[in-house]
């Protein structure tokens, strides 16, 4: 299919067990899936989650129903187990082209966003509606919670296609591409109950100083603030974005303005085990790199005062890097790269690793028939191998010969750990722990404290964070050995 709009012409460019050999540090790469149009096609920017059963959640941006929605369907929600099991929910017109992929809530449910359907009035004749946000049930029913430009105008945004996050207050956090009162985009709280706040409207500023059209999800920072990123605006000489943070009392702050030297629209952040934000540009940094010299896109890290710095300039060779970084369970950085600037194809995209130094070792390489243009990102699972998807390539019948996507995994020797449902609560609240091995289980722990906990299934604890607990790693003891978090748990008052 050809994307819809020209900023994604720019971004852009059935089970096999096919295990692919690399070189660096004898890690195998698997194609799992080849998707066919029927059970979806074009994975876009939502990385793979996992969930309490273990199994791995996804969206994809078109396929499902091919008699609706402009004869390219309307998207589907899939679920594919460890063992290879895959099954697929298409969605109804109402809901249209879910490119955010899923979160798995505290509540048991998914949630998601649709670029188009509900009952907003927007310009657009082939997809109608302004997109919405969605839950899904454990058992697979979906639930719209709220329509997007369901008051005049459009005040409280459009177009959602970055994945949610939840935040500490149980409540919902995204942005819209569009809408708001400057027209370019918001950012905004959800309750579960369905209750929309828009946080701030961007392009209120002259010249859009503020940022215009953001393209990612946000983060919370252990202060509570929100930051998030920008795919325009800022720097009026650049439109080149920027990166901003949103208080707990809703003050919104320009924490960095790119200019192409240093990057130029950014994806999405990540917080690494320092305390810093990491996250990449599309393009900028070598202006030798790229049609149009436009640079082949950056990596860099920033303190959450503003202070930036480019760890490493992208190349002809891995260009283009896409998604938001994954956190790796070793502490370095591990994402993708689409291979596309400026609507060139420079080559299929690669996987990549980088340690906080700026480091970075190619993992990967794709080719047509393992998939092309890894846009989403990565998700490493707590067995400790990656899970991700391409946009493209797979099987080459597909989708006008260039490939409905595909779904990888890729194991770099990385030992299994446990997963935070949500790496945040209250001292008698209730933690939820992903992994795998559980039976059996005899401690579970929270920087030292043991907890009184309850094994749900093979995959999956709850445990009641400990009277004495405080800020740090939790653990849990199986009869195979102790499992620890990628990330620390963080107690709040």
């Amino acid at each position: 299919m050809t994307k819809l709009n020209g900023w994604k012409i720019a971004w852009a460019a059935f089970l096999i067990f096919l295990t692919i050999s690399t070189g660096a540090r004898g890690q195998s790469f698997t194609d799992l899936l080849n998707f066919d149009g029927r059970d979806g096609a074009e994975p876009y920017l939502g990385p793979l989650i996992q969930g309490a059963d273990g199994a791995f959640y996804g969206t994809t941006e078109i396929g499902g129903n091919a008699l609706a929605c402009a004869k390219v369907g309307c998207g589907t929600l899939f679920r594919i187990t460890a063992t290879d099991e895959f099954e697929r929910l298409s969605l109804p017109s109402t809901n249209t082209l879910p490119e955010s992929g899923l979160i798995l809530a505290t509540d048991g449910s998914f949630y998601g966003t649709t670029e188009y359907g509900g009952t907003g009035s927007c310009d657009n004749t082939e997809f109608p509606g302004c997109g919405t946000i969605i839950k899904v049930s454990p058992t697979g029913k979906l639930t719209t919670i709220y329509q997007f430009c369901s008051q005049t105008r459009c005040p409280d945004g459009a177009s959602p296609f970055a994945p949610l996050m939840e935040g500490a207050d149980g409540s919902l956090y995204g942005t819209t591409f569009v809408g708001g009162t400057g027209g370019r985009g918001a950012a905004f709280k959800l309750t579960l109950a369905g209750t929309l706040t828009t946080l701030y409207s961007f392009c209120t500023q002259t010249s859009c100083a503020d940022g215009a059209n953001p393209s990612a999800g946000l983060v919370q920072g252990s202060d509570g603030s929100f930051y998030g990123t920008t795919l325009e605006g800022g720097n009026k000489t650049c439109d080149c974005g920027i990166i901003f943070r949103i208080a707990p009392n809703g003050k919104f702050t320009i924490v960095y303005r790119f200019e192409k030297p240093n990057g130029a629209a950014p994806n999405g952040l990540t917080f690494g085990n320092d305390g810093n934000l990491y996250g990449t540009t599309y393009v900028g940094g070598d202006l030798n790199c790229g049609p149009r010299s436009s640079g082949c896109g950056t990596l860099f890290r920033m303190t959450p005062s503003g202070e930036l710095t480019t760890l490493y300039d992208f190349e002809s060779a891995n260009a283009g890097p896409t998604g938001t970084l994954a956190l790796g369970s070793d502490g370095n950085l591990y994402g993708t790269t689409g291979g596309i600037v400026n609507g060139k194809l420079l080559n299929d995209g690669t996987i990549f690793e980088i340690d906080t130094a700026g480091t970075l070792t190619t993992l990967y390489t794709f080719n047509d028939t393992a998939g092309y243009d890894p846009s989403a990102g990565l998700l490493q699972a707590t067995s400790g191998e990656f899970y991700g998807t391409t946009l493209y390539g797979g099987d080459l019948t597909c989708n006008g010969h260039s490939g409905c996507g595909t779904i990888f995994s890729l194991d770099t020797g990385l030992a299994p750990f446990i997963a935070l449902v949500q790496a945040t609560g209250k001292i008698g609240g209730t933690a939820q722990i992903l992994g795998q091995g559980f039976e059996g289980t005899t401690t579970v722990s929270f920087n030292g404290t043991s907890a009184n906990f309850t094994v749900v299934s093979d995959t999956y604890i709850t445990a009641t964070v400990p009277p004495s607990a405080t800020t740090g790693y939790v653990t849990v003891t199986t009869p195979s050995g102790v499992l620890t978090s990628n990330v620390p748990f963080h107690v709040i008052p």
